[in-house]
């Protein structure tokens, strides 16, 4: 229950009974109908959820229950008693004839008697949420946001300032944001179906994610990790990945844990190791920090005499161009010094750094001394800002540069 002022409502069995008080008002609502209204708001409901939610709506006084209920949950009390609501509402009944997909009626078979009820109760959660009353034509997605794609499409934003719960289809809290970390609900049963939710990170961006399975995914920037909410019995665990990112990988001998890359599959057990597969990059990169790890064609069934395995302390290096694998000895800190914002060049070359540091700063280059790119440099830079770091380079390489509004950089001889 829920309390505030003016009136109690009360749901039963047998009756309802609406009472006014001046000081309490509790409001309560079976749980078979809280979820279908959780679902709804959260974009989740299908048409049998809805029907059944619209069939509770047309029994006597539901409709004001349902209002109580709104107000009390979902933070629109301004919408609700603000002392103009009558425009609200006309703007509201406006948006949803310009655009009936931003809440999913399309789907729906409604009579004309459900109209009423449902475009003036159900929509108010919906779109006071999405800001239509802020004058806003249409809700954006900036590029440089976290977001989190769930499986039925919708896409939700992360702040890594603050936290928030993660719904799934049925109004059931599989995950916790907090801060930099999305940690999900351990796993209990084996779901029968897989259901993935894809994590990405823009440039200028690092953010963790807690498995089911207790397996942590460090994520770098620009990066895009698709996963399964739970995992299944029996099965493997695979996870497919576009970026770059360090797993920690919880053991479990009878489930495989395997990351799908463009061209390459990563087999392991249970270990820790980095992988780098950027679509713009020449090579991806296994760096393995402890344990074992089988590398293997994707395009091939999984072969243990045939798969390359990689010891601590070891790259493995898969060429895009010649689909062949090169293993050698590497120096650790400098594939994973990212997780801590280090940047470490080792005889990178130099369109290389430059792509490193459009994915670490958030930056754009027009590099107009092409003389440079096939030369390499090493270098080393931990807590610099990109304008201490251009100055470092310019200097080393004998180059001019101009950087725009921290965003756009300009390299000439």
């Amino acid at each position: 229950f829920v309390t505030s002022s003016h009136k109690i409502l009360i749901i039963n069995e047998a009756s309802l009974e609406v009472l006014n008080l001046k000081e309490n008002k509790k409001v309560l609502i079976t749980p078979k109908t809280e979820k279908l209204i959780i679902k709804y708001l959260t974009k989740s409901a299908n048409s049998k959820d809805l029907d059944k939610l619209y069939e509770w709506i047309e029994i006597s006084n539901n409709k004001l229950i349902f209002k109580e209920y709104i107000k009390d949950h979902h933070a629109i009390i301004y919408s609700m008693n603000n002392s103009d609501s009558e425009e609200l509402i006309n703007k509201m009944l406006l948006k949803i004839k310009e655009d009936k997909a931003k809440i999913h009626f399309r789907k729906l078979r409604l009579g004309f008697k459900y109209a009423a009820s449902i475009i003036l109760f159900l929509s108010i959660g919906y779109i006071y949420q999405q800001g239509y009353f802020d004058n806003k034509q249409e809700v954006i997605i900036s590029e440089e946001k976290i977001t989190l794609k769930l499986d039925n499409g919708n896409i939700q934003i992360i702040n890594d300032d603050t936290s928030t719960q993660i719904i799934d289809d049925y109004g059931k809290v599989v995950g916790v944001q907090k801060g930099k970390l999305l940690k999900y609900s351990e796993q209990k049963n084996s779901p029968k179906n897989l259901v993935y939710n894809t994590l990405t990170t823009p440039y200028g961006k690092r953010f963790d994610v807690l498995l089911s399975d207790g397996t942590r995914v460090h994520l770098n920037a620009g990066t895009s990790l698709k996963y399964p909410v739970e995992f299944i019995d029996g099965k493997s665990r695979q996870v497919f990945l576009n970026g770059e990112a360090y797993f920690d990988v919880a053991k479990d001998a009878n489930h495989p844990f395997i990351i799908n890359t463009n061209e390459v599959g990563i087999r392991v057990l249970g270990t820790q190791f980095n992988v780098t597969s950027y679509p713009e990059d020449k090579y991806i990169n296994t760096v393995l920090v402890e344990g074992s790890v089988s590398i293997y064609n994707k395009k091939e069934i999984y072969n243990a005499s045939t798969a390359s395995l990689l010891k601590p302390e070891h790259i493995a290096a898969w060429d895009k161009d010649t689909k062949q694998i090169a293993i050698n000895k590497t120096n650790i800190e400098r594939h994973t010094a990212w997780m801590e914002g280090k940047l470490i060049l080792n005889e990178i070359r130099f369109d290389d750094i430059l792509k490193k540091l459009e994915r670490q700063y958030n930056v754009t280059f027009i590099n107009n001394y092409k003389a440079l790119d096939l030369r390499y440099f090493t270098a080393r830079f931990d807590i610099e800002d990109i304008h201490q770091v251009m100055k470092s380079l310019s200097e080393a390489a004998s180059f001019t540069y101009l950087i725009n509004n921290n965003k756009q950089i300009t390299i000439n001889p």
